[in-house]
């Protein structure tokens, strides 16, 4: 009887899980590997659309992941002393009600996780320090553990894959910034939103808020324009150090007590928010998916559904090829390559309505979002737009 083939996934969010599921299904040996000590608790709220939605139903966990929905009803943009200038829905800004589904990552990676616990190898609190690949598999070396080898490595280990770097070089080259940078944070719900969002805005910044978790706690949110700035992605406090440096002298809404409960926050993220364009995703026994590969932006509301679908589709095309990675990862880039694409552009649009540059602008879309009729063709066509990239791909049946 022939061994099934040996794949290594990097990466425990949601990327890496979701294909480990696929992988497994489709008669494959897996093991993932995570530098973190366990599931990476916090997070932002994520959305799943179009093609997404099909698979996460393939993997019968659709209903399951559809109660834990944030149930968001609307973005209020407030002034400096909370007065609210504006309001849109969250059918507006991209989301089909009773389609589309709003989730907290950790919601969503808890539920892979526990989909695939009992069939896939985690490896916690470790990664991968080289990678010798050769004619018969791939030597790995670890930080902590033993080497192995196995037959197929993945990277799903997002915007700063670590796979991507050892393999194809340098993120620099892969990198195209968006300008800004945004920190999410836990913080408890003293405002008591309910299913909503608040933001404040000058120019260069937002400061905002939501609900989470039906209203039990909260996330603060801070987003602002910089030139790239170069600190340990792993030493929190300097991180917070560039967010307070931003933020200090904005005096404005809920921004001072944010900035104080930012010191003591324990779920926290902060990066970049930028996009990564490879000409080219695998090379030899190595691939990547998800952020690694294709990540339209932390703003665009579409990572987890290129996730998502990516997982499925180089599961599917590795199927497909009887693990044959000579075919299979190419396939897979072909079935995938306009889908990410187009939902890159839609990451472009989205994330752009995020900053505004000027007083004048913020005062003119206050004005607008007081006038509903203004509003509504302009978000129609967005939500168009969103809706038709996020189905973009047709899935095979694999």
């Amino acid at each position: 009887m022939k061994q099934p083939m040996r794949v290594l996934i990097s990466g425990a969010s949601i990327a890496g899980p979701a294909l480990a599921y696929w992988l497994h299904r489709f008669g494959f040996e897996v093991t993932i590997v995570e530098r973190a000590p366990s599931l990476r608790p916090g997070g932002y709220a994520v959305d799943i659309r179009g093609a997404a939605i099909s698979v996460l139903e393939r993997m019968g966990i659709l209903d399951q992941v559809r109660t834990l929905d944030t149930q968001m009803t609307g973005v209020y943009f407030v002034n400096d002393v909370g007065q609210i200038k504006g309001q849109i829905s969250e059918a507006s800004i991209g989301n089909q009600h009773g389609m589309d589904i709003e989730i907290m990552r950790e919601d969503l990676g808890n539920i892979l996780y526990e989909l695939t616990k009992e069939n896939v190898t985690y490896i916690w609190g470790d990664s991968i320090t080289t990678l010798y690949e050769s004619k018969t598999g791939v030597e790995v070396h670890f930080t902590n553990g033993k080497p192995q080898t196995f037959d197929l490595i993945i990277g799903a280990d997002g915007i700063h894959s670590n796979v991507r770097t050892l393999i194809f070089g340098d993120e620099e080259q892969f990198k195209r910034t968006l300008g800004c940078y945004i920190s999410i944070f836990n913080i408890e719900n003293y405002l008591n939103l309910e299913h909503c969002q608040m933001l404040f805005t000058v120019p260069g910044k937002t400061v905002g808020m939501y609900s989470a978790h039906d209203k039990k706690e909260a996330q603060g949110i801070l987003v602002f324009q910089s030139e790239s700035l170069k600190y340990d992605r792993y030493n929190l406090e300097e991180q917070k150090n560039h967010i307070n440096n931003a933020f200090k002298e904005l005096k404005g809404w809920e921004t001072p007590y944010l900035l104080e409960k930012l010191k003591e926050a324990t779920e926290f993220y902060f990066d970049e928010i930028c996009q990564i364009h490879m000409p080219k995703w695998s090379k030899g026994r190595i691939t990547l998916v998800g952020d690694a590969a294709y990540c339209p932006s932390p703003l665009s509301g579409q990572g987890t559904s290129l996730a998502l679908v990516g997982a499925y589709v180089l599961a599917g095309e590795l199927k497909a090829a009887n693990g044959d990675y000579t075919i299979s990862f190419d396939s897979y880039e072909k079935e995938m390559r306009n889908f990410v694409e187009k939902n890159q552009k839609i990451g472009l649009i989205t994330a752009g309505g995020m900053i505004e540059k000027s007083n004048f602008k913020i005062a003119m879309r206050n004005i607008m979002l007081r006038f509903p009729i203004f509003m509504n063709g302009m978000f129609k066509m967005i939500t168009r737009m969103i809706a038709k990239a996020a189905n973009e791909i047709e899935l095979k049946d694999y």
